[in-house]
């Protein structure tokens, strides 16, 4: 018998749009987003993400196309599908005289009867235990989020649905939020979709992401499939240092563009990423950090040369 390794489809779009008045904020839109993935919905500011989600939520209604989660067409089947579906939409919103732990329970009530251990459960899974009895006007910003996706766990959802978690958020804050994210992910098990404009946020977190731009597709499939298969430059710190500028520059796919003690810029061929850094270890060199030197912008001036669907 034939075994299938191919993961289950969450949620799918086929052809969604949505038109206010002569503008299109969404055309045409496919995608498919699997069991497990952290999907990240990428796009700069305006190109319909948040309109998408609204359309995902039930909050807007569709000019034309479908979408189905967990295999159910949304609209026909929309209170037993959303059960199994939390989400934030941008800012969240909560009593902030009310501490945590009471804007939870009110806010959980709204769908069932929650009892004390189940509060307090998603308070520990968003690190907010200790400040559950505090109320939320003392909250940061970056609190406020973690609370907010507190909120959407309290269904035990089995999708989550984030619209740009980490916005407003200081360094500090984004490194929570994006932390949390990959212990969902891993830890629990949940398929988590993620809209950004971050280029940095999908490389840290995402396992899959589609590319929005003017309420259309222009790219999906895997993160490392989609940034790596252009050259890009990136900064190594690796050690011993001497030993790792040796064997660099004897490969025929790796430009050394400069180095100091400790820290070397190359240029490297596309898709072979992961081959430098996999050899750099075989070598047994130690790599202490390896980024890459793209922007949105860049990577955007790359993939808009042709629409790609892999």
């Amino acid at each position: 018998m034939e075994v299938s390794f191919r993961k289950e489809v969450v949620l799918q779009t086929k052809g969604l749009s949505k038109k206010f008045g002569k503008r299109w904020a969404v055309r045409n839109l496919n995608i498919s987003i699997h069991r497990g993935d952290v999907f990240s919905f990428l796009g700069p500011n305006g190109a319909g993400k948040s309109t998408t989600i609204r359309m995902i939520l039930t909050l807007l209604m569709p000019s034309s196309g479908s979408i189905e989660i967990f295999g159910e067409d949304l609209h026909k089947n929309r209170n037993a599908v959303l059960s199994r579906v939390g989400g934030i939409v941008e800012k969240p919103d909560f009593y902030l005289y009310l501490s945590a732990y009471k804007n939870l329970e009110i806010l959980g009530s709204m769908t069932r009867n929650l009892r004390s251990h189940e509060i307090m459960e998603v308070l520990d899974l968003v690190g907010l235990t200790s400040r559950a009895s505090e109320k939320v006007k003392t909250f940061s910003h970056g609190m406020k989020q973690r609370l907010g996706i507190a909120q959407a766990l309290l269904t035990k959802p089995e999708l989550i649905i984030l619209d740009e978690p980490t916005a407003g958020l200081d360094p500090q804050g984004m490194k929570e939020v994006r932390n949390l994210i990959k212990e969902l992910s891993v830890e629990s098990g949940r398929t988590i979709f993620l809209s950004t404009h971050l280029l940095s946020e999908v490389e840290q977190v995402a396992t899959r992401m589609a590319v929005i731009n003017r309420g259309e597709l222009i790219a999906q499939g895997s993160v490392s499939e989609l940034l790596d298969r252009e050259p890009t430059d990136y900064t190594l710190q690796v050690s011993p240092y001497d030993l790792a500028l040796e064997v660099v520059r004897k490969l025929p796919w790796v430009k050394v563009l400069s180095s100091e003690r400790g820290q070397m810029e190359v240029h490297v061929e596309g898709g072979r990423a992961s081959d430098l850094n996999r050899f750099l270890m075989t070598n047994d060199i130690e790599v202490a950090s390896f980024y890459p030197h793209r922007t949105l912008e860049d990577f955007f001036l790359k993939i808009t040369k042709g629409k790609t669907d892999l």
